[in-house]
């Protein structure tokens, strides 16, 4: 018996009990879908951090004022010492940048009404901010060292990049960015805006990308202006202090991060007086924290799809249990006619296979959809498809309903022509 009469032979008896075959189609395509999703976002977490790791640095820290510590009062906390000298004891480190931030209010100096930014994100940072992290398209300039020497009184804005396709629920809310109108209706390239009763000649303006297109893990996490740290500090702080919120850094090179966080947190105790009131974080821990996070919902959807894969093959397997039954009379006529054991097997199996590669593709298609759907609502791409992962679900369809089909299949052809020809059935 050759393969496409079995496959006809196979259809005709599936379609004559619908029924039975639908509830089988319908557990195994479930199953199907859902590993599907999960490949899909599997691989899609897996590219987002590989773009992460590309876009922060491979070696990537930041030293963070520690939360938690309660101090004695005999550190300064952090400051800008503490950067000249990690900068001293690792010159070859790629990145060293000091950060500070302020909500304050920028307003154009020929202030027209509606084009004052209230509470706008007023970043302090070096010149080497732009060396990690960068997703911008420049206009004009960026902040140098000569900007951060002289405390000079410049700036760079930063103009949101809006959606690229907007998802389903932020036709409903979408987070105000006054400064994103501001710069679509003002040519600010060249002009001077008011912070803090201080005027900033605007140097330069980055372009951000659209939301759902930003590789980077914090995407929301963006300023409304970059000023020197040093003017920062002088200017806007107010303070004779010299501290600062945050210390980004960037080894350059994955195999010196344990090396050069010992170094850093020897040195900063030091400074310090002993007092740990800070903290040096691997970024790439809290990338992998928030991806075991979403790890737990894959796996969530990995179990419901082995679980649906299951009651899709156990069915399958009383389906092909209720056919033998009502077909004891037809295997002993084919094989008394010459049929061989394998070929009532293989009959079987291919009714099994065909009922699983019909759930297959149908769950091929259902996953899309799921994808699809979870796009729609998400403010980024979370997972990605591959061509194989189609084969995968297909091939995965078919090849459960056969292995759950086998054991009947095999007791069919294993029966005795002549007691199979008495049955009445």
């Amino acid at each position: 018996m050759n393969v496409l009469e079995a496959a006809r032979a196979s259809w005709r008896e599936l379609s004559a009990n619908r029924s039975r075959s639908a509830l089988s189609f319908a557990a195994v395509s479930v199953g199907v879908a859902s590993l599907l999703y999960t490949a899909a976002q599997t691989r899609g977490m897996q590219l987002e951090l590989e773009r992460n790791v590309e876009l922060m640095g491979p070696g990537r820290l930041t030293v963070e004022k520690s939360r938690e510590y309660i101090s004695t009062g005999l550190s300064p906390g952090l400051t800008m010492g503490d950067v000249q000298a990690i900068r001293e004891e690792l010159p070859e480190l790629y990145m060293v940048d000091a950060q500070s931030e302020d909500w304050l209010d920028l307003i154009p100096a020929s202030y027209r009404p509606g084009e004052k930014v209230p509470h706008a994100r007023v970043r302090g940072v070096s010149e080497q901010w732009r060396r990690r992290d960068w997703v911008y398209k420049l206009h004009g300039r960026f902040l140098n060292a000569a900007d951060l020497r002289d405390d000079a009184r410049v700036c760079v804005l930063l103009k949101p990049g809006g959606w690229h396709k907007k998802p389903f629920w932020a036709n409903f809310w979408t987070p105000d960015e006054p400064i994103g109108e501001l710069l679509k209706h003002h040519d600010a390239l060249g002009t001077a805006v008011r912070i803090k009763d201080s005027l900033f000649t605007v140097v330069g303006i980055l372009d951000l990308p659209p939301r759902d297109l930003d590789p980077r893990w914090d995407s929301w996490d963006n300023p409304d202006a970059l000023v020197p740290i040093t003017t920062y500090r002088r200017v806007l702080d107010g303070s004779t202090q010299e501290s600062i919120d945050e210390i980004h850094l960037d080894t350059g090179d994955e195999k010196t991060i344990a090396r050069d966080r010992r170094i850093i947190e020897d040195l900063m105790l030091r400074r310090h007086r002993g007092e740990k009131d800070f903290e040096v974080k691997d970024m790439r821990e809290a990338i992998a924290g928030e991806m075991d996070q979403l790890k737990k919902y894959v796996t969530a959807g990995l179990a419901l799809g082995i679980v649906a894969l299951l009651a899709g093959g156990i069915g399958i397997m009383n389906v092909t249990f209720a056919t033998i039954f009502s077909r004891v009379k037809e295997i002993g006529i084919r094989r008394a006619v010459g049929a061989s054991r394998g070929d009532i097997l293989s009959q079987f199996l291919i009714e099994a296979a065909l009922l699983g590669l019909a759930g297959g593709v149908a769950g091929l298609l259902l996953g899309l959809i799921g994808v699809h759907f979870l796009e729609a609502w998400a403010d980024r791409k979370v997972a990605s498809i591959a061509w194989y992962h189609g084969v995968f679900a297909i091939g995965t369809g078919a090849l459960v309903s056969a292995i759950f089909a086998f054991y009947p299949a095999y007791q069919a052809s294993a029966l005795d022509p002549v007691e199979a020809l008495r049955n009445e059935g």
